[in-house]
């Protein structure tokens, strides 16, 4: 059984499917994907949650384990610029995969930083070539796990956060806001999260930034193809409360319905914390207990804004990144004082550029997603949420979308309330477990459950982390620590 079918649950069925297991994934909600569902509406389709595919070989891999090429099913497309990044002041710097470009890019901001840039690229690759390549796919069990992997660490300086290794290489503010943005996209503060996630910067360069045609969607569809091609099963409206444990094993589910689903092995795509929260009862936990769930630092929240326009707005690239007036106060505020601002950063997704059969003839599909607090700010979402919308509105009018009140034709909101009603992400964490050094690697919620045998975790909340990658990654590591279909014959 597989509890939630985002794409960490999708990827470990289809693993589990090609290795001989009877697999079903179970959801919450009337369709599969989880924070990847996808909403239509008034002619528009609206991916809910990711965007930004960076590591496609992980999703290739998933269909030759099934004898099929990705490429039959899926329409992958190259976006580039990677993000356009825009400035509070108006000056806008395009982030691409092409070595000259970027290289005349930084120059154009600040000519002495060219050489500091290029030594920034190399540790980021030195940082992938560990922290991805060796260490992403495998588990962190025990101690010595994480013993073996200090050196490593050491050398690459892992104890500095994200910001402060790009300080140290880049002495321009804006560069240095360019070259360490990338802990958001997966929920950290660059301010305090492990300079290990400066590999994504490599990661980018290494294999691009793509889209599928049909949207993130289109994915999901193709793992639930691949999943149902091996036997296997996807049932939405299928909520689970309660994960079934006998003699310390995992034994199947129950769900909200009572009905009760035996199985020899379950696998958790729920976020991490509200699986041993709500899922295990307290007896079975001697490890992830209520008060260390509590204890644990989780990531900002999001606040999403799906609207769709009557007239297109071509200057707009695929992904846009509108930086505030603030860069490290805004973020204290979310991160640390839990504190909703009245100013804010920006990412704008506008997924026609690459698509436009996502919207209607004429029309044009966004996304603006503003990192907020999780719900530990108390922010009454329910009474704030229109005019918090309606802030960022006048601020994409003013600035990158004129007449943007006039061309609105549909819209629909995603709040830190509906993480955690709709999603189940604990306190409205976006992203689960916050990516600071202390909760990396061995200090995640392990893989292989530490206090329920034959229970296992992939998503965001578990090692390696949040991201595409980090999640599809979560699954490859199943192939580690789940025992052979033929162990429970």
């Amino acid at each position: 059984m597989v509890i939630g079918s985002g794409f960490g649950g999708l990827a470990a069925a289809v693993r589990l499917g090609a290795r001989g297991f009877r697999v079903t994934v179970l959801d919450k909600l009337d369709a599969p994907g989880g924070r990847a569902y996808v909403h239509r509406q008034d002619g528009f389709v609206f991916d809910a949650g990711p965007t930004v595919i960076t590591a496609p070989f992980l999703f290739e891999e998933l269909w030759s384990l099934c004898g099929r090429k990705m490429s039959d099913d899926i329409d992958l497309r190259p976006v580039t610029p990677f993000y356009r990044i825009r400035f509070h002041d108006g000056a806008v710097f395009d982030y691409t995969g092409d070595a000259a470009a970027m290289r005349e890019e930084i120059r154009r901001f600040s000519p002495d930083d060219v050489v500091g840039y290029e030594q920034f690229v190399k540790r980021s690759e030195e940082i992938f070539r560990v922290g991805f390549e060796r260490l992403a796919h495998v588990p962190f069990g025990t101690v010595m796990d994480m013993a073996r992997i200090v050196p490593d660490m050491v050398r690459l300086e892992s104890y500095r956060t994200v910001y402060g290794l790009v300080a140290k290489y880049v002495k321009d503010d804006r560069l240095r806001q360019v070259l360490s943005f990338h802990p958001l996209l997966v929920g950290g503060n660059p301010f305090s999260t492990t300079s290990i996630y400066t590999l994504i910067a490599f990661l980018e360069r290494q294999w691009g930034v793509h889209f599928p045609i049909g949207g993130t969607g289109a994915l999901v569809k193709g793992l639930v193809s691949l999943i149902e091609g091996l036997g296997g099963a996807v049932r939405c409206n299928a909520e689970v409360r309660r994960i079934l444990v006998e003699q310390g094993r995992a034994r199947g589910v129950v769900l909200a319905s009572g009905e009760r689903l035996p199985a020899d092995v379950v696998v958790s795509n729920a976020d991490s914390a509200w699986t041993y929260r709500h899922l295990v009862a307290p007896e079975h936990r001697r490890s992830w207990t209520d008060s260390r769930v509590e204890r644990q630092r989780y990531s900002m929240s999001l606040f999403v804004w799906y609207f769709g326009t009557k007239r297109p707005y071509p200057d707009i690239k695929h992904h846009t990144i509108m930086l505030g007036p603030r860069y490290k106060g805004l973020l204290d505020d979310i991160f640390e004082r839990h504190v909703l601002a009245d100013d804010f950063s920006l990412y704008l997704h506008r997924p026609t550029a690459t698509d436009p059969s996502l919207a209607p003839p004429g029309c044009d599909g966004f996304y603006v997603l503003s990192p907020v607090p999780n719900l530990l700010s108390g922010t009454d979402w329910p009474a704030r949420q229109e005019a918090y919308r309606a802030s960022i509105e006048r601020l994409l009018e003013a600035t990158v979308m004129p007449g943007l009140g006039e061309a609105i034709v549909t819209s629909r909101l995603l709040t830190p309330q509906d993480f955690q009603d709709r999603l189940l992400s604990f306190r409205g964490a976006a992203f689960g477990v916050e990516p600071v050094l202390g909760q990396s690697a061995y200090f995640r919620p392990h893989n292989a459950s530490e206090d329920v045998k034959h229970l296992y975790l992939v998503g965001a909340g578990t090692h390696p982390g949040a991201g595409m990658p980090g999640v599809l990654s979560s699954a490859r590591v199943l192939d580690t620590v789940v025992p052979d279909a033929s162990t429970f014959a």
